[in-house]
């Protein structure tokens, strides 16, 4: 274990360098002095501020099917979970949706789903040409998974702006344990095909995967800044009952947020989110603090929200989608932030 008296000057060199090693990183994210984190996490903050200023960028996200045929052993929407009731919402569902989002302010609307290939290559297509007419220069994102080049290539033409596919572990064993039938390489592929098309990818990471170790964790920090990506969702590891994980432990939110911190400071300008697995477990605000500058919240109906359970959480709609906006802008204000 490091003392404190290397670890700052370590914390300093990572901000002024955006240069980081596999032992520099797994020593600070194993490290639990009050100080040395606190300085981390001011550093990081103030590494935010200034590429974002106060901004918070607050974007909608449609879940718009939870049908999947991956196997992904921790999600509760793969394909063997037979309990899991399944939705697909039509073209027009998700159009009324990403309209009433734009209505309330929202500038970059979130299409996610499983992975459901009844969504081809013209039917998405469609939609997205569709809400780029509500409104030219709203962002769409799309996280639908492994698609073809040729997928990509059109949803890019169509007006697709950022595609997010996460890599979820840096480890190839331990990725291909819990992803049968597929494989590191591949995902990484999509990956490259998605940059070279022009998208701003998006990436990122489970923190507390079983398995999962330090040196593991650190090494998907340097993905994350090998692949360039321009967003990177980083969360704790949430077991879901109706998984062979279901007995696994939680991910612990405050190792999250220094893996949030250290890669603030390694990717400066990389949009990170507050991710939904990190509000559930209550650590929305630490995130912040941590150096995230997007929150993600969800244009899903109840009830289908209800249905698209990668992990447990609670659902309890009491407002608007604008309500829920608004009240938002109100308490990042209450903090000191803005929210665009």
């Amino acid at each position: 274990m490091l003392r404190k008296s290397e670890l700052l000057p370590m914390i300093d060199k990572l901000a002024a360098t955006c240069q980081g090693t596999v032992a520099e990183i797994a020593a600070l994210l194993a490290c639990e002095d009050h100080e040395v984190l606190a300085y981390l996490f001011a550093k990081a903050h103030g590494v935010r501020e200034a590429a974002f200023g106060r901004d918070i960028y607050l974007r909608a996200i449609i879940e718009f099917s939870n049908i999947c045929r991956c196997r992904c052993v921790y999600c509760g929407i793969n394909r063997d979970n037979q309990k899991q009731q399944r939705y697909r919402m039509s073209g027009e569902e998700i159009l009324a949706l990403a309209n009433t989002a734009i209505e309330a302010g929202y500038r970059t609307i979130v299409l996610q789903s499983g992975e459901d290939l009844w969504y081809g290559r013209e039917v998405l297509g469609e939609i997205i040409k569709r809400i780029k007419t509500y409104d030219a220069k709203v962002a769409v994102t799309l996280s639908v998974g492994e698609r073809s080049y040729e997928d990509y290539a059109y949803w890019r033409t169509c007006g697709a702006d950022r595609y997010l596919i996460k890599h979820e572990t840096a480890d190839k064993s331990l990725y291909e344990r819990l992803h049968p039938g597929h494989r590191l390489a591949e995902r990484l592929a999509c990956q490259k095909q998605l940059q070279a098309l022009g998208y701003a990818m998006g990436s990122g990471f489970m923190v507390g995967l079983p398995g999962q170790t330090l040196e593991i964790l650190a090494q998907d920090i340097l993905l994350l800044q090998e692949m360039e990506v321009a967003m990177a969702g980083i969360g704790p590891f949430i077991p879901h009952p109706e998984t062979i994980l279901a007995a696994a432990a939680k991910g612990d939110i405050a190792l999250t947020e220094k893996a949030l911190a250290i890669t603030r400071l390694l990717l400066p300008t990389v949009h990170l989110p507050a991710t939904t697995a990190l509000t559930v477990q209550g650590g929305r605000l630490g995130a912040l603090a941590a150096g995230a500058d997007v929150i993600m919240q969800k244009a899903t109906p109840e009830d289908k929200q209800r249905l698209y359970e990668i992990y447990p959480r609670p659902v309890k709609e009491e407002y608007s989608l604008k309500e829920k906006r608004q009240l938002l802008i109100t308490q990042l204000d209450q903090l000191g932030y803005k929210g665009v």
